[in-house]
């Protein structure tokens, strides 16, 4: 928790209280559903809470964006996301039914408004979006197959509508197809050696569609 409010220090209580929350319901609900490795759990902080929050220290996301988060897993990005912005509404999914149970009892744990949680395939999600978020589910020229119709053609941000994709490692040929996209290096925002190799990348709207 310590780490968060590092890197965030402006927080309102209730976030804290949210973010302090996160740590007994991810033990709790992964003693009855594994969603997160045995040894990644007693790292949950770093290495899924504030990861996922690497993509706010490349965007803030202006109250009524909308953002798909496909892959979510046990709720990463979406959940620490959506806690850090209350008035931007999350959409994550998953596959796996187990998952998405649990996505659902964190986010009423929390009492997040902004969160709806489904099992469904990213090619099968209705509507559109600002942004569409993930955490390394494939590689990006299959990732964009699945999403590249689902983006809003009207940006009300700098960056502009698209993919925010976390990941790590040499991308250069998983990106070679995508000359637009921008990668930054979460090790300029977060001093873990976590975070050495690991990058948000950024693809805009204009190259997926």
């Amino acid at each position: 928790m310590n780490e968060i409010l590092r890197y965030f220090p402006n927080l309102t209580d209730f976030q804290k209280e949210q973010f302090e929350k996160l740590d007994f319901l991810y033990h709790d609900w992964n003693e009855k559903i594994n969603v997160i490795s045995r040894k990644d759990i007693d790292a949950l902080y770093t290495k899924h809470i504030l990861h996922s929050l690497g993509i706010a220290k490349i965007i803030k996301f202006e109250p009524g964006t909308y953002v798909l988060d496909v892959g979510t897993g046990g709720g990463f990005p979406g959940i620490p996301l959506a806690i850090l912005f209350p008035e931007t509404r999350f959409h994550l999914i998953d596959i796996i039914a187990k998952k998405i149970k649990v996505v659902q009892a964190v986010a009423e744990g929390l009492d997040l408004k902004n969160v709806k949680a489904e099992q469904l395939r990213a090619e099968n999600v209705k509507g559109d979006f600002d942004f569409i978020v993930s955490r390394a589910v494939t590689n990006m020229p299959d990732f964009v197959s699945w999403v590249k119709t689902k983006i809003k053609k009207n940006n009300k941000h700098e960056l502009k509508n698209g993919i925010l994709y976390l990941k790590g490692g040499d991308l250069t040929e998983e990106l070679k197809d995508f000359p637009k996209a921008t990668q930054y290096d979460l090790a300029d925002f977060f001093e873990d050696e976590f975070f050495e190799t690991k990058k948000v990348v950024h693809v805009p709207l204009k190259f997926v569609v």
